[in-house]
């Protein structure tokens, strides 16, 4: 089997695995993506995989899916960008028709509304993972834009409601601007 075919069906299975067992929306699947990609396959630095997830959260539609195809690009072009939307796509399609063949009973099911309640924990705890996780590698870099940016951007949101859309324009123009002048000092001092 050759190496494009082989990258090909991992990234397929890979993908189709992590969609298959994401519950809770799509933020969850950033997790589970960086684990496979950046940590264990090793496709995807962490840096990459962190700008991926801003970008997947910050276009229009699903983020899973915007993840999946910025993910699958990155490894593997056009090709590994339609295959990992396929991959992504097709288990939520199967279990949403299965489940809404059976809407009825499982409605008022108690047992299943318990393993819901479960499942809700669970996917807290892995957002939580990935706050921490994104807030940590921004802390990491110590560079003074970004942390001022995650500061004021929490406080922007949790205390004066600041409109999301809004502020991810705000700190994309920031960011814009950091990297201009980042460039502007390298060219300066070449």
């Amino acid at each position: 089997m050759n190496s494009k075919l082989k990258r090909y069906l991992i990234l397929f299975f890979s993908t189709f695995k992590i969609s298959a067992f994401t519950f809770g929306g799509g933020f969850v699947i950033i997790p589970l993506m960086r684990k496979q990609f950046v940590h264990k396959l090793k496709w995807i630095d962490d840096d990459e995989m962190l700008d991926l997830a801003a970008i997947a959260q910050s276009s229009p539609g699903a983020i899973a899916v915007n993840a999946s195809i910025l993910v699958g690009y990155k490894a593997a072009g056009v090709p590994g960008a339609i295959i990992s939307i396929l991959a992504t796509i097709i288990p939520p399609f199967i279990i949403i028709s299965i489940i809404s063949g059976f809407y009825i009973a499982f409605r008022d099911n108690k047992y299943v509304s318990l393993i819901m309640e479960g499942m809700l924990v669970a996917v807290a705890a892995v957002l939580a993972d990935l706050v921490i996780s994104m807030a940590w590698d921004i802390l990491k870099k110590r560079r003074a834009v970004e942390i001022a940016m995650l500061i004021l951007s929490f406080i922007l949101l949790e205390f004066f409601n600041l409109n999301i859309i809004l502020l991810i324009f705000i700190a994309g123009f920031i960011g814009f601007m950091d990297y201009k002048v980042a460039k502007r000092r390298q060219n300066g001092l070449s």
